[in-house]
């Protein structure tokens, strides 16, 4: 099966033309992006975060300025995904000087939310707080609803990270250390993914499945262990993110209890979301099903310690996310985690994570949850490489 096309030229200026949109009803004269995902989002320009501002300024009125160090501009140039003219700086001259000397006199800036402190500061410096905004509803605002083709991309994403997970739960032997599996996955991902590897990736084993985010020990693998896997790849820059739980050999009834749990909280969950229902509403469904088994409730445990979900796309973690207090309702094309994760403290802990997208119709999965706590992909199906 071949990967489907790369965000296209068009996508992009399409994306461009309704940030515009939202800066004329801001009063905004520029948005500033600096290296981050929504750089990439709106220009298709990669670059890595450092000291050095390098970024694009978006201009109300059709323009595209990018901003780079002078010794960077040939690479710049030669990777820009949305043509536009390009203005350097020298090691010693001030970036946000010159920014302010691109905007001239008058207008607001809106700042792209996730760059550093330290060059919010530099502009507010060059600018003055008067001048300043942040652009980050703004571009939430756009980002968080998908189109066809970034859905497509995390729909590939995640059929080969399932498929890597599959793989990786064939793969464990006893003495089977975690650090082994990491880079069993790892390469996995490189094999179905062009050469990409994982983004991430967190193997944990027995009580260390108790930790959300894994244990430090570099445990080895021995029978009636619980597994939790965790991890994702990126295709064109979008993610995947899925977690699996089971038990190496045979299960114990407390385990076979919380898991079962789980799978129906993430259900309800699932079931939950329905169009123009605030987010919030699916954490709930999650979580009525724990309090009703006597866990939790809230996040005391043994129950859920974090949020139902969180949303994906260039970002692992993007807003809006199923939590209590996000009142954002669901729209077509919003992507999110399901993974109301059970915690038993220093036991075990279970996470099942799927991620789905709504559609017109409701919420539709990018990949089934898992099958049973004993055949974990037995509906998986055969891979199309």
């Amino acid at each position: 099966m071949t990967n489907p096309p790369a965000i296209t030229l068009a996508e992009r200026l399409s994306r461009l033309a309704a940030l515009r949109t939202q800066m004329d009803a801001a009063g905004v004269r520029a948005v500033l992006l600096g290296a981050t995902s929504s750089l990439r989002y709106f220009t298709g320009l990669v670059w890595h975060p450092s000291e050095r501002l390098c970024g694009v300024i978006v201009h109300a009125d059709g323009r595209l300025e990018y901003v780079c160090p002078r010794f960077e501009l040939e690479k710049v140039a030669g990777i820009v995904g949305v043509p536009g003219e390009i203005v350097t700086w020298e090691e010693h001259e001030n970036p946000y000087a010159l920014v302010a000397d691109r905007m001239g006199p008058a207008g607001r800036l809106a700042v792209d939310d996730q760059i550093a402190l330290f060059m919010f500061l530099g502009l507010r410096r060059a600018l003055g707080d008067e001048r300043l905004t942040d652009a980050g509803p703004m571009i939430n605002r756009l980002r968080r609803c998908k189109s066809p083709a970034e859905i497509a991309l995390m729909t590939r994403a995640k059929a080969i990270t399932i498929e890597v997970h599959r793989r990786a739960w064939q793969s464990l032997t006893p003495g089977v250390l975690t650090s082994e599996v990491t880079r069993f996955i790892d390469e996995q991902h490189r094999l179905l993914n062009g050469g990409t590897g994982s983004s991430f990736c967190i193997v944990s084993f027995a009580e260390d499945t108790a930790l959300p985010h894994g244990g430090e020990t570099d445990r080895a693998l021995t029978e009636g262990d619980m597994v939790l896997i965790d991890t994702g790849t990126t295709l064109d820059g979008y993610n995947s993110d899925i977690t699996r739980s089971y038990v190496f050999g045979e299960a114990t009834p407390r385990v076979r209890r919380i898991w079962d749990i789980e799978k129906e909280a993430q259900a309800a969950a699932f079931a939950a979301a329905a169009l123009g229902k605030p987010c919030e509403s699916v954490d709930d469904a999650a979580r009525t099903v724990l309090v009703r088994h006597g866990l939790g409730p809230g996040y005391q445990l043994p129950g859920t310690p974090h949020r139902t979900g969180h949303g994906i796309g260039l970002d692992v973690h993007e807003s809006p996310n199923l939590v209590r207090g996000d009142s954002t309702p669901l729209e077509v094309g919003m992507c999110f985690s399901n993974e109301p994760m059970i915690v038993v403290p220093g036991v075990f802990g279970v996470r099942l994570e799927d991620h789905f997208h709504m559609t017109s119709s409701g919420p539709k999965w990018f990949t089934n949850p898992q099958f049973s706590l004993d055949d974990p992909f037995g509906d998986l199906g055969a891979f199309e490489s």
